[in-house]
């Protein structure tokens, strides 16, 4: 990746690690406060949220990495069922309809999937809290 510098502490995965319509959980930072998110591709693209569900406050995959319907077309809470659109995490159905989730700037240099460089690191481990 020639002209890029990458900065290892936001990396979250290689594209070819997710599946084409899959999501994986990430954790970036340390202390009592990382930032606990997950990412989700469909297609060519990826989003990425913090792993908060905005009804409940608590990570929305009762089970590792389990943050999708069983057809993997939508976010769906594990807990209460809330049902989020995966392209801008807005809450379609259940306890939460109309509120969204808290979206983590990503960039994709290569293949690498990271948390955008202009992401605020500490706001977005406050909003996982």
């Amino acid at each position: 990746m020639p002209g890029h510098e990458i900065d290892l502490e936001r990396v979250i995965c290689r594209l070819a690690d997710l599946e084409e319509y899959g999501a994986r959980a990430f954790t970036v930072g340390g202390g009592a406060w990382p930032l606990r998110g997950f990412v989700v591709r469909y297609g060519n693209e990826v989003r990425g949220y913090v792993n908060r569900c905005p009804h409940a406050g608590h990570p929305l995959d009762l089970r590792p990495h389990r943050f999708l319907t069983p057809d993997r077309a939508m976010i769906v809470c594990s807990s209460h069922g809330a049902l989020f659109e995966k392209d801008a995490g807005r809450c379609l159905a259940g306890p939460c309809a109309g509120e969204r989730l808290q979206a983590v700037p990503l960039q994709l240099i290569g293949d690498v999937v990271l948390i955008a460089a202009s992401a605020d690191l500490a706001a977005l481990s406050a909003a996982a809290r």
